[in-house]
Order: C-alpha cells, then structure tokens, then sequence
C-alpha cells in the first residue's frame, strides 16, 4: 500500500522530504479510517490548499495537522449522514463543568466551522442587540469560548502620562457591573470638531480602479524623485542637482531614488541610485556606502547623496539625506476638505488648540474559531464606560484571512456580515452614547467586502448613520479638534522591515527600530513609499501619486502592524543645528483579536501638541 500511496502523490506531483515516516503514516490514515490511496492524495490536496503551503515538498512536521483534516473530514461526513448526531468535543467538557444547560435546538456543536454557521441563522429581521453579553440575535450566548473563558478583560500593557489626569488612570477589570452604576459613573461626553481631507483624489466609494498604466508607473516614481529634488534645493541647504553617472572628481550632489540591482534584498554590493529622466535620463549607477557610519535605506527611497563618482560607474556617498526639510511642502495647499456635518450647530474652530480623547483598534475583530465578534463587544463596552471623543476603528472588519471566511462556510454574504455584526454594533453604540459620540471607519485590503485596490475608497456607510459615523478612505487624513490624524491599515512596517537595510556604528546612539521604521513614512511624505511594493499590495498608480501623498507633517500618525504594539513620540529634523523640528505621536495599536484570544487597542489623550498626551495600550 505503501508504494501506491507513494505513486499517488507522485502522480500528482508531490515529492516528500522523508518518504519512508510520511507513507508509514498514511498507510496508517488509511487504515484507520478505510481511505484508497487516491482518497488519501485528494484529502492531501484540500489540506494543501486550504493552508496554502509553499512548495510541492510533503514534510514530515505537516503529518500532525494532516492528520487534523482527516479527523474533522471524518466528523463532517458522519453528522452529514446523521444530522442529529451530536459529536462531543472538549467544548463540551466544558460546559459541563461550568453547569451550563444546553438546548439541542439551539446550540447543536458541530466542527468549530458547523458551529459559526449556526449562530448566524434567523439574524436578518432581528433587532439589534442592546446589552453588553449579547449576540445580535438578541439572545445569551451560551457557547464558550477561548475568548470568553479569559480571567483578566483588561489590562495596560504600555502607558504614557505627560499630562496629570484628573480622573483614575486604573482600568475596571470587570466590566459586567450594574448597567445604572455604570451610567451614574459616566461624564458628560464632549463633542469634537472633525473634517475629512482626500475628497478631491477619486477614492469616491465604487470608483474604477485597476487600470494604471506602465506610464502611470513611470511618472509616479520621476514625480517623487523630482518632488524631493526641487525640495532639497529651494531649502538652501545644499548644492544644484547633477547627473551622479557621469565621471568626475568633483564633489557632487545627486538626487535619486534607491533599487535594488536584482530580484534579492538590498546589500552593500547591490544597491543602486536611480536619478530623474532631467538629469540622467532615468539611468542607474551603483551606490557604495561603506563611508557612512550609520543609514537605513529600502527600495523606492528617495535620497540626496552627497560624494563623488571618479570612475563613472560608481557613486562613492560621503553623505546621505533621506528627508525633506521640514519647511517645504509637497503641495502649498491642502486638498478640498469634506465637511462631515456632525451636529446640526456646527461651531467654528478656535484659534487655540483643544484636547481630544480617542480609542484606537485595528481589526480583525473576531477571533480565528468563529464569527462571533466577541473582541468588538468588548471595545464598545469598555468606549461606553470611558467614552472618546472620537472612536476610531480601523480594517479589517470582515477578514478575508480568517478561515472560515478563505473557506466560504458562512452562510450570510461578506457585505451582510459587515452590515449586522460591525455596523449594528456601532449604531447601537452611537444610539447609547448620545448625539455627540463620534465614530470613524477606515477599510483595509484584507475586507472581503470591500475593493481589493490601494489605495482605497471609504466604505458607502448607510445614510442613517452618517451624521455619527463617518468612513475614510485608505490611507486619509482627518482633522479632529485642530489636531491632524493620519492613517494606513496597509501594514508598511511590516513590508519596510523586511527590505530595510540599516547600519549604525555611532557609539551613544539607541536604535529604536520601529521609530526608525516609522519615521520613514513621514521622511519620504508618502503613506507607501516601498517599491516594488510587497507581495499581495494592489498597488494602484492611476489612484496612488495624490492619495498616498502626505502633504504636512501630522500630529498623529496611525500604522496599524502586525509588528509590536507601540505609542512613540517621534522627532524630525535634528540632523542639523539650524533645521526646524517637529514631533509626531506615532502608534500602532495591534490587532484588536489575536488568534483565538483578544489583542491590544490604544487609548490616547491628546492635550494639542506632540509632547502633551496621556496614552495606554490596554490589552483585551
């Protein structure tokens, strides 16, 4: 049996990378399970699939989870055959433990797949739920879960206190007291001024998308190239650009963009120095950097280089610039702003700046072993005791990784999804709070409801809900208070860290990495200024030279990552003593759900500058 199994996988074009454990394992599969050798292969394929393995290698370490996918396919045969088959799990154990009653009708436990598909029936001419602890069906869970078993709701794992705080900077670790107690303790909420910037580039909800052109291309990379070059030299602080390929022994000044001369990461024998077609002809000249004591560079970085090319075929740097002076713009005048019209008597912006309360999240917002939506439940709670200014959720809502989601097994379609467990969440959230409770919705390309394109447009939100919910299109840039708000749910940390090549040999000096990694977003004044972009980024250049641009230097700027949760204050311009400088509050809040567990989200204070601001990543 053995040697069929292995013509099998042959056939369909595997090989293995310890041939005789792994047949001596499926021969056992199909033993034990009454499998021919051609069910076995198909079963492998579906795993294979399912999991989207790289390579075409069966391993060894892959024998347990194989051995997983059998088992569940076995269960979900029988209770197809027999559907009123119950299958015990530990989760029944469980519940036996905790003395839980359990209705058959209502709460049949099938695979973990069966079971989220169950929760969803009779949801669509339901009313919303309107209690913390329970479901929109309107009715008490009584399925436990990882998430709901865990003994701490709330946690700081990181806080940040410039400012003293008038109210208790401790978090309630039950938040299931008495609903009235609850309200008694609740101040006033204070409204905040808030006003879209972005409008005017195309990211309308439905716009077309996908149809950039190789000159599209071109002309996004010479503009940033030209962009930054004009920049460095209307600051005065540096010479005329010339063309860094041509032979001289002169010292010179050459501004371009960093590429990668093959298809590896960057190193110290591949990097090279694309110029503009205005000084070169687009042409490209090695850079050597072995003078420099301490860069970070990636592909698509645009630098000044200061050095000179005695041979002509090799730029030798002695300097490099990889930031505009903070006085120059890249637009003089900000795109047309969208008013959201949030109140009916909208008062005018005073010249003074206003402090702002905000609560920051990142999706995804339901754990990897349902669709339960259990984390989101527990922000809004926790936002309807310690309620923001402003509420800002962020992508993705309807996680296209998520494996029931990669699996089609739900039963309500992705936009319904969206519609009865986010936004009736957020409207019942809003109706709780009061007319003042401001909430913001941003998407990411991991939305299976929404456009797989970057940038992209808002989300088309019902038009009962926008005086209070408002959506921004991704990457956007909000004013809330007189305070600028950036944000991306692309997660250019994570690419830029993979691409980065760094070097720092001044002695006294920290290397905070993901302040340095995030400080390249607002040096180069582009939400994604990696190219090529990663894998799986719809980059489109059609949409991307004006949206992706950032025009000032924000007071806030969020990058939510799947990198460690941070809240950094992080200064521009100290490369030299006659520079300007600025500060930006720099946070990535985490994934609000991680696994089968919940994640982190961040709650800020924001007193009107940089260096005035109370914050917390709480844990969930």
């Amino acid at each position: 049996m053995d040697d069929e199994i292995g013509e099998e996988f042959k056939r369909s074009g595997f090989t293995f990378d310890e041939e005789e454990e792994i047949l001596k394992k499926c021969v056992t599969f199909c033993i034990n399970y009454s499998l021919k050798p051609s069910d076995i292969v198909s079963s492998w394929e579906v795993y294979y699939l399912n999991r989207q393995l790289d390579g075409s290698i069966v391993q060894i370490a892959q024998m347990d989870g194989f051995l997983q996918h059998l088992q569940n396919e076995q269960k979900e045969a029988i209770i197809k055959e027999e559907p009123d088959l119950h299958v015990y799990s530990s989760k029944d154990v469980d519940m036996i433990l905790n003395d839980e009653d359990e209705d058959p009708k209502e709460d049949i436990l099938k695979t973990p797949n069966g079971k989220s598909q169950g929760l969803h029936k009779d949801r669509f001419d339901l009313t919303p739920y309107t209690n913390e602890g329970l479901f929109s069906s309107g009715k008490p869970s009584k399925h436990v879960t990882p998430f709901g078993q865990r003994t701490e709701k709330f946690a700081v794992r990181f806080s940040i206190n410039n400012v003293p705080d008038k109210e208790t900077a401790e978090v309630e670790d039950n938040c299931e007291n008495d609903e009235d107690a609850i309200i008694k303790k609740v101040l006033p909420l204070q409204g905040c001024s808030l006003t879209v910037h972005g409008s005017g580039f195309g990211l309308e909800p439905n716009c077309r998308f996908m149809y950039d052109r190789v000159e599209d291309r071109f002309n996004a990379l010479e503009n940033r190239i030209v962009k930054h070059a004009k920049a460095l030299v209307a600051s005065g602080l540096y010479e005329e650009v010339v063309d860094p390929t041509v032979a001289s022994q002169k010292s010179l000044f050459a501004v371009g963009m960093i590429c990668c001369d093959g298809d590896g990461h960057l190193n110290d024998k591949s990097t090279m120095l694309q110029s503009s077609v205005e000084h070169s002809g687009g042409q490209r000249v090695r850079l050597e950097l072995q003078n420099l004591s301490q860069f970070s560079i990636f592909p698509g970085q645009v630098v000044g280089i200061e050095g000179h090319n005695p041979s002509g075929h090799c730029l030798i740097a002695s300097k490099l610039v990889d930031s505009f002076p903070l006085s120059a713009t890249i637009d003089p005048i900000l795109p047309p702003a969208k008013k959201i019209a949030l109140d009916h008597d909208i008062q005018p912006i005073s010249s003074t700046h206003s402090e702002l309360s905000m609560i920051i999240a990142s999706g995804p917002y339901t754990t990897t072993d349902n669709i339960l939506f259990e984390p989101l439940t527990e922000l809004l709670a926790y936002a309807k005791r310690k309620p923001p200014q402003l509420l800002i959720l962020l992508g993705p809502f309807v996680d296209s990784e998520h494996s029931d989601i990669k699996r089609g097994t739900v039963e309500m379609s992705f936009e319904e999804i969206f519609k009865f467990e986010v936004l009736r969440r957020v409207q019942d959230y809003v109706e709780h709070m009061g007319p003042d409770a401001r909430v913001l919705l941003m998407p990411s390309i991991r939305d299976a409801n929404h456009d797989f394109v970057f940038p992209q447009p808002a989300f088309d939100i019902p038009s009962d809900l926008r005086l209070q919910v408002s959506s921004l299109p991704n990457p956007g840039i909000l004013e809330a208070n007189q305070a600028k708000i950036a944000c991306c749910t692309m997660d250019i940390l994570r690419h830029l860290s993979g691409e980065e090549l760094s070097r720092n040999l001044t002695k006294g000096t920290a290397n905070d990495r993901l302040s340095t990694l995030a400080s390249h977003i607002l040096r180069q004044r582009s939400f994604y200024p990696l190219y090529p972009p990663a894998e799986g980024v719809p980059l489109d250049f059609s949409l991307a030279p004006k949206a992706l641009d950032i025009s000032v230097i924000p007071d806030i700027l969020i990058l939510p990552s799947d990198m460690k949760h941070f809240v950094k204050v992080i200064s521009l311009g100290e490369g030299r003593a006659d520079e300007e400088r600025a500060n930006c509050v720099c946070v990535n809040p985490g994934r609000l759900a991680k696994g089968e567990g919940g994640g982190t989200f961040v709650e800020l204070k924001y007193f009107g500058t940089p260096d005035k601001l109370n914050a917390a990543v709480v844990s969930i």
